[in-house]
């Protein structure tokens, strides 16, 4: 196995629709893979699949080692651009060392993973028996991994191929859960004597809600409801509100059409050429591209929000917190815990819908973040519910396959490795619950920018990759 050919098997899979919830182009083509090279597969309920390769001969009693990606990815696009990945191949250039999607996501989270374990199995590499997992709807909610059922592999050590930092074996994650407010507003007429913009900011950098979270970049729902709070003074109707994704993505867009006096929009105009200013100061390097502004507007509502919704939806959002809320005090540079303000969405007639993530290793610290949440929104007149908790994975101090890993890095890189926790969530704390006593790592190439427009992944570094994976297979005992 060499990183060209798990290349050439990634440029496959970017042919493939997978979305979360429609990842049955992926399975059928992972079943096809195995039926045509005599593998053992099978599928459960959810759209799980599990191929396995018989051990090479001499190498029987090795144990049986469980590889793992999810076949799922984030979609998400640059506003403007045509592209439906229902059933567009995703476009990518290759430059300066670099497999970069210009427009959209790339995919290589975790679809670099998948590759990697089809040209494991399509390799004659030596080695034990291996189970390649591969699961569905992982970027919303872990739903394949909590759908698993006990007894779906049989290894009791386990790769994850989902983490992004070459160099770095994680050995522990945060658990999650997702938060939703709802408002339920009445329409009213826009008055006589009003017209109508788009108030927007927009090409923020956005990013991995877990991962990126620390890095201060700029949440565009966040900054718009700031804006509208800003404004509340004057006399304004709000008709339509927009902004943000996936709950796992920092919010890169938002924006609002409201209606007023043309004097009054003047007014607004010239506000929002002023908070353009504090933006630009107030995350200086950070931000290269945001920008904030008004436009014509883009909404096919003819009514208005109810005064009272607005302004209390306008509070919110303005109050919500958003980012890192605390940070480990037993691991340096570690964020322990953090929310995300991930979208604001009005999918159905009278109904807007917030949402958001909060993340935690610790439990009791994950689901006081969430009561934060739920308690700036109900105090605005909001529904709220909780739903999609999922455990972290707590390291253990025991771990073969760590140090074994380890060693490998060593032996072919002559450096150690930095073995850590990693803020974001992994399907592993799941694994936990459903086969105990399983011994497992997580580790992958260098990828940035993923769950936004521009993810990128490193190629060096999955030279690295898939020597360290191809070593560690073929050599643990």
């Amino acid at each position: 196995m060499n990183s060209e050919k798990v290349l050439s098997f990634f440029k496959e899979i970017t042919r493939i629709p997978r979305e979360s919830g429609h990842e049955e182009h992926i399975i059928a083509y992972l079943k096809e893979f195995a039926s045509s090279r005599g593998l053992y597969y099978k599928i459960d309920g959810v759209g799980n699949v599990l191929i396995t390769k018989d051990a090479a001969k001499g190498y029987e009693e090795v144990p049986v080692i469980v590889l793992q990606s999810h076949s799922d990815m984030v979609c998400e696009k640059n506003e403007g651009v045509e592209h439906d990945f229902r059933k567009d191949p995703i476009r990518y250039v290759i430059k300066d060392g670099w497999m970069i999607a210009p427009d959209t996501t790339l995919g290589a989270d975790c679809g670099i993973g998948v590759a990697a374990q089809l040209a494991l199995l399509d390799s004659d590499m030596p080695c034990g028996k291996i189970e390649c997992l591969f699961t569905t709807a992982e970027e919303t909610g872990l739903d394949g991994a909590m759908a698993l059922e006990p007894g779906f592999f049989t290894g009791k050590v386990l790769l994850n191929l989902d983490s992004e930092d070459e160099g770095e074996i994680f050995v522990g994650c945060a658990g999650g859960l997702d938060t939703t407010a709802e408002f339920h507003y009445k329409d009213e007429p826009v008055q006589e004597n009003f017209m109508i913009e788009t108030v927007f900011v927009k090409d923020a950098m956005g990013g991995h809600s877990g991962d990126d979270i620390n890095k201060g970049r700029a949440n565009a729902v966040q900054l718009l409801g700031r804006f509208l709070y800003g404004i509340l003074d004057l006399d304004w109707q709000l008709l339509a509100i927009d902004g943000g994704n996936k709950r796992n993505a920092i919010a890169r867009e938002a924006k609002a059409v409201i209606a007023a006096e043309p004097d009054t929009l003047e007014i607004i105009n010239e506000r929002l050429e002023d908070y353009y200013d504090d933006l630009l100061e107030e995350y200086g390097d950070i931000e290269k591209e945001i920008r904030a502004g008004f436009s014509e507007a883009t909404t096919e509502r003819t009514s208005a929000i109810d005064e009272m919704t607005a302004w209390n939806l306008v509070t919110a959002l303005c109050a919500s917190p958003h980012g890192v809320l605390a940070m480990s005090q037993d691991i340096e540079n570690f964020v322990e815990t953090s929310t995300n303000l991930a979208s604001v969405k009005m999918t159905e007639p009278g109904v807007i819908r917030i949402g958001s993530s909060q993340r935690s290793c610790v439990t009791a610290a994950r689901r006081a973040a969430a009561a934060k949440m739920e308690a700036c929104f109900v105090l605005a007149g909001a529904v709220v519910k909780h739903e999609g908790e999922y455990p972290g994975w707590a390291p253990s101090a025991v771990s073969p396959i760590r140090d074994a890993c380890v060693a490998s890095y060593k032996k072919l890189f002559g450096v150690e490795p930095k073995v850590k926790a990693i803020h974001a969530g992994l399907e592993c704390g799941l694994f936990t619950e459903k086969f105990p006593g399983l011994d497992m790592i997580s580790f992958g190439p260098t990828l940035r920018g993923v769950h936004a427009p521009g993810e990128r992944l490193e190629l060096a570094s999955l030279d690295k990759f898939v020597a360290l994976l191809s070593d560690l297979i073929c050599n643990y005992r």
